[in-house]
């Protein structure tokens, strides 16, 4: 090969090139990872379960749950749950609390249809649930797809029960019905956000009256008759509810090379994971590592299991505290990973993307100095210290990265839980994995770009 000439020496100098994951030789090791992720994506579609998932995983790995009178040693592995939602995992550093954590803070909920308090109705011999969105979606992506519910029940006698309904081979599932084609013409006039309308996504549960007589709303009859029977449930009990409707899809490998996965929830449960895996195989950390899988996060974290709730802060004064140190200088010495998802680049809808500021999938995590929208609204924006230490990071541990907007100035632009963070006093930049389709029942991402958020979340660590 001859030799490059002075030109193409400076450039290879001066530039700023990406390159495609598949020429850094780990291939093997993220399609490894990902098979346990599909797993984890199957399990946990609502944030309870992603929940149980994570303290099954902790107790398999030695964590023990937090005593906040308890004092704890370097090496020390211990986990927080909040209200059955979201979960706080640490591993006790050798510095002492005081001198900073380090945090990687991702969320457990995603878009989906939840059932309204009182959403049980019959028409015209059949039986549907009222429903209210939940999160930002494309309404009509939701018709005519198999739906599973998931959620708790908590019953009139004071017992909570769960319904996991839809997911199992022989499971009966449910459907928004949709117009067909040849009766749609007034329907199609609508703009595509209004094609299908809120108070239009009723899901369909069934169609058989009770005992085939004349009594009024037989068919209501006979699925609360069901739901009474396997659940012990009574209409009332809809009212102390918290029931999810999801997507029954599996997690599928995705094009002739099997080099992306398609799934529902993705977002942000593909940031999560990594997360969750980092945290477990932490050992021995000099600064304490906590991972914090959040709800609430698609609606804006309020609540007290989102992360604008202060759990977060209390959980790290305590372990301040027990080391005599103050938590409020704990806070502000920390420094976070906020590992949510990106837009990937679509060359199919191109025009809505900047490409030199585009994150594009196997090109591996894509970090976000800012989120917001238009004039940076409503987020963090890392400090030009706080980046460069991260990127010296990622590159001295050999972890591929690019930097990301989301979306074209005045059309992009969203919401993760960085802001909340920083308000901690912490600094903070976002990092996660782009997406297709996010927001949508299916969405996809690469592998390579999986493997590497995890990679970044461990180097963190560390």
């Amino acid at each position: 090969m001859a030799d490059k000439s002075k030109s193409e020496q400076m450039k290879d100098k001066l530039f700023y090139n990406k390159k495609h994951g598949a020429n850094l030789g780990v291939t093997a090791d993220a399609d490894a990872f990902c098979e346990q992720y599909k797993v984890f994506l199957d399990r946990a579609k609502t944030e309870r379960e992603a929940v149980k998932f994570a303290v099954a995983a902790a107790k398999e790995a030695g964590f023990v749950p937090f005593d906040s009178k308890a004092k704890y040693n370097a090496g020390d592995k211990v986990y927080y749950v909040n209200r059955g939602k979201a979960v706080i995992l640490a591993v006790i550093g050798t510095e002492p609390v005081e001198h900073g954590v380090r945090i990687a803070a991702s969320h457990i909920d995603s878009p989906r249809l939840d059932l309204k308090p009182n959403p049980m109705y019959e028409d015209s011999e059949m039986a549907l649930f009222k429903t209210h969105y939940y999160g930002g979606i494309k309404k009509y992506q939701w018709t005519t797809i198999p739906l599973a519910l998931h959620g708790v029940v908590s019953r009139a006698d004071g017992q909570t029960v769960e319904v996991h309904l839809g997911e199992d081979e022989g499971d009966p599932c449910f459907v928004v019905t949709d117009l067909l084609p040849h009766l749609a013409a007034e329907q199609s006039k609508r703009t595509l956000a209004d094609g299908i309308r809120g108070e239009e996504l009723n899901i369909l549960i069934g169609s058989r009256p009770f005992l085939d007589d004349d009594a009024s709303e037989a068919v209501k009859l006979n699925i609360l008759s069901l739901l009474n029977e396997k659940y012990g449930m009574v209409e009332e009990d809809f009212l102390s509810a918290e029931l999810e409707l999801v997507p029954a899809f599996k997690a599928r490998d995705i094009g002739f090379d099997r080099s992306m996965i398609g799934a529902y929830g993705h977002d942000d449960r593909v940031c999560a994971y990594p997360a969750l895996m980092a945290i477990l195989g932490c050992e021995a950390p000099k600064y304490t590592a906590v991972t914090v899988l959040a709800d609430k996060e698609e609606i804006g974290s309020d609540g007290n299991t989102g992360l604008n709730a202060s759990y977060l802060k209390y959980f790290i004064t305590y372990l301040a505290e027990m080391q005599g140190g103050r938590g409020h200088t704990a806070l502000e010495n920390s420094k976070c990973l906020s590992a949510d998802v990106t837009a990937a680049y679509d060359p199919t809808f191109a025009d809505v993307l900047e490409r030199r500021n585009a994150a594009f999938i196997n090109y591996g995590a894509a970090l976000a100095k800012y989120t917001g929208a238009r004039g940076k609204s409503g987020t963090s924006d890392a400090s030009a210290e706080f980046v460069g230490e991260i990127r010296r990071m990622l590159n001295s541990a050999g972890v591929q990265w690019q930097m990301a907007e989301l979306g074209r100035v005045d059309l992009g632009g969203g919401g993760t839980v960085a802001m909340f963070i920083a308000n901690l006093g912490a600094d903070v930049i976002d990092i996660g994995v782009p997406v297709l389709s996010m927001h949508a029942p299916f969405e996809v991402v690469a592998k390579h770009d999986v493997y590497m958020v995890y990679r970044a979340i461990s180097v963190f660590y560390q």
